[in-house]
Parts: C-alpha cells; sequence; structure tokens
C-alpha cells in the first residue's frame, strides 16, 4: 500500500521522510539561527517571546517541558526572568545541533540551574503521564509531522490542571498587512536566508510551513479535540503570530 503523503512547505511528501527531512534542515542552519531569526522578523520574534513567557502561570518549583526548544530560547528566558522560582525546565528538540547551541548560550549566560536538554521527537515524548505542570512550545509545531499525535502527546505528559502554551506563526487578519506580509515573505526571506546562511530552500521551506499551518480558529479546534479545555488564543501583530493556551 502507498505510504500516505503529508506536506513539506508546499511539497507533498511521505509521511515516513518529513522527520528526516525537518531534521536535516535544521542541522544546515542551527549555527546561524538565532541571527536569522533577528534579521527575519526585525528583532520582533523577541517581543513575542518574551510576551508570551509573561503569559505562563508560573508557581514556585513548577515542572516545565518546552517542546521543539530549538536554541534555548523560550527555556533561558524563563530562567532570566523569573529566578527565584526554582523551576525546572526540560527543553526537547529533535536536531541535536540545536541543542548543543542552547547548552552552549546557557553556559555563556551563566543559566546552568534548573535545565535540562534531550533529543526527541514530540509525537512519542520519553516522560510519564502526568509529569509536568506546564508544557511550552514556540515556534515549532508547524515543524511536527503529525500534529494531533504532539497534541495527545501534550496531554498525557501534562498534570491534571496544567497548562498547554502555544506560540505560532498564524494567519493575518488585516487584508493591507497580508499583501505587504506575504511579499515580504516569499521575495525577501529567502534572499536573507541565503545571504546569511547559505541555504534558501531552508528558509523558502520556512515560509512555505506557515502557509500550511491551520489557522487560528481550525488550531483552537485541533487542541480541543486532543481533551483539552479552556481553549482560547490571542492575535499579535495582526494575527502574524498567535498565542494559544489551554487547560488539561
Amino acid at each position: 500500500m502507498k505510504e500516505p503523503l503529508t506536506d513539506f512547505g508546499f511539497e507533498d511528501i511521505p509521511v515516513g521522510e518529513k522527520t528526516g527531512r525537518v531534521r536535516d534542515l535544521f542541522s544546515k542552519v542551527s549555527s546561524r539561527y538565532d541571527l536569522m531569526n533577528d534579521l527575519m522578523s526585525l528583532g520582533l520574534h523577541r517581543c513575542w517571546k518574551k510576551s508570551f513567557v509573561h503569559r505562563l502561570p508560573l508557581q514556585t518549583e513548577f515542572r516545565i517541558l518546552d517542546v521543539a526548544g530549538g536554541t534555548g530560547d523560550i527555556a533561558l528566558l524563563i530562567q532570566k526572568m523569573y529566578p527565584h522560582l526554582s523551576l525546572q525546565i526540560s527543553v526537547v528538540d529533535l536536531t541535536p545541533s540545536m541543542l548543543e547551541e542552547g547548552r552552549d548560550k546557557a553556559v555563556n549566560e551563566g543559566l546552568l540551574k534548573g535545565l535540562e536538554w534531550f533529543c526527541g521527537n514530540a509525537e512519542q515524548l520519553p516522560w510519564p503521564d502526568g509529569t509536568f505542570d506546564i508544557y511550552t512550545v514556540a515556534f515549532g509545531m508547524r515543524n511536527i509531522t503529525d500534529k494531533d499525535q504532539a497534541l495527545r502527546e501534550a496531554w498525557r505528559v501534562l498534570k491534571p490542571g496544567g497548562w498547554f502554551f502555544c506560540l505560532e506563526f498564524s494567519q493575518v487578519t488585516i487584508p493591507s498587512l497580508a499583501k505587504l506580509y506575504d511579499l515580504y515573505s516569499f521575495q525577501v526571506l529567502p534572499r536573507i536566508g541565503q545571504w546569511v546562511s547559505k541555504n534558501e530552500a531552508a528558509y523558502q521551506y520556512l515560509v512555505e510551513s506557515i502557509r500550511q499551518f491551520p489557522n487560528q480558529e481550525q488550531w483552537k479546534q485541533n487542541i480541543e479535540q486532543a481533551g483539552f479545555e479552556g481553549v482560547s488564543f490571542e492575535n499579535w501583530s495582526g494575527g502574524i503570530v498567535s498565542m494559544h493556551r489551554a487547560k488539561k
């Protein structure tokens, strides 16, 4: 029987190939990933991530799982913004070289306490049921092959009453901004990728993957179907990004 297809940007590929291709893509750009984020978003990603961390209902000694944690931006922000809470943060990502970049940043910034780094897949997490108080994923969910399975895993590893927080590029809600955003995304960003990381194709994929991700309302429904309650979202920057939150 022919293997089902999934999206890799605008390309349809066999489901079994996507995880490996995503890992390979991020391996190639990991050393310039943080710089590219600054250039591509004109620095806005730092504001979005800080606002995201501000929304987390953190309490002392909470256990947090940061999925698709990449170079550790969310985990390190949490540690810097809430050093008094004695939090335990586990960062998991598919790509070893991205995690290496994150560990290096943590060492350089003196943020060693309360951080663990794991290489793994969001669709099959290695922790027991009910381990974490908060699950975060920022700009990584769209790269996961089976997003609904990842949501089920999120629900599984959270404690009863635990929180799910997702920050992701979404559907622009202002028509005039949407046209400018498309022009910038498809004409400018891949060229920046070629200039800085020598990999135009990687950033072409990242732009296309944004367009393939469910819009705000559809993603809300997906989260509800995974078993979460009280699902809500906020649009930021005219819907360029949205933050979804939900409770187990």
